[in-house]
């Protein structure tokens, strides 16, 4: 199996919003810990949302250094059904390293909102005061951003262009 590297952002971003859910990984003193997430892209940043308290929040007020990851694709290829070796799943990955900020501000976390529903609907959203008091809104700051493409038909003498399943 080859990886190759996505070195172009739009690129990465289209994988980002391809994506319904992105894993969030935190760290609490030795222990890593990881979630799935709703999430929207807003520019240099990743708008998250959820309870205002629990693990999540505990973990981040004490390291809000995170790591996101947003992986396209599953589809299972081979290039000898026989041996294992030559299987490989066929994706794409992006990962992001960030700092976590928690969003205070009313109208700022109203704006997060309708950015993160705007990730999963065409529809305009509204949303009650009571609403956005209640939901937690994170902005990761995205400090390094990087991509893969995994699975590509490893090239090798023996193995022509067109021989490989999938």
């Amino acid at each position: 199996m080859r990886t190759i590297k996505i070195e172009d952002r739009s690129e990465m971003e289209t994988i980002i919003r391809s994506c319904k859910t992105c894993y969030l990984a935190m760290c609490k003193g030795e222990q890593p810990y990881v979630l799935p997430m709703n999430f929207a892209l807003d520019g240099d940043s990743v708008l998250l949302h959820s309870a205002q308290s629990g693990r999540m929040w505990d973990t981040l007020k004490k390291n809000p250094k995170v790591c996101l990851n947003w992986t396209l694709g599953e589809e299972l290829a081979w290039q000898d059904a026989h041996i294992g070796c030559s299987y490989r799943v066929k994706s794409q990955s992006v990962l992001v390293e960030g700092i976590a900020e928690f969003v205070e501000n009313s109208d700022e976390k109203e704006e997060c909102m309708g950015k993160i529903m705007a990730q999963y609907s065409s529809r305009s959203f509204k949303f009650n005061a009571p609403s956005i008091f209640n939901v937690g809104v994170i902005r990761v700051r995205i400090l390094k951003i990087s991509a893969r493409r995994f699975g590509a038909r490893a090239e090798t003498p023996w193995k022509k262009r067109g021989e490989d399943h999938a």
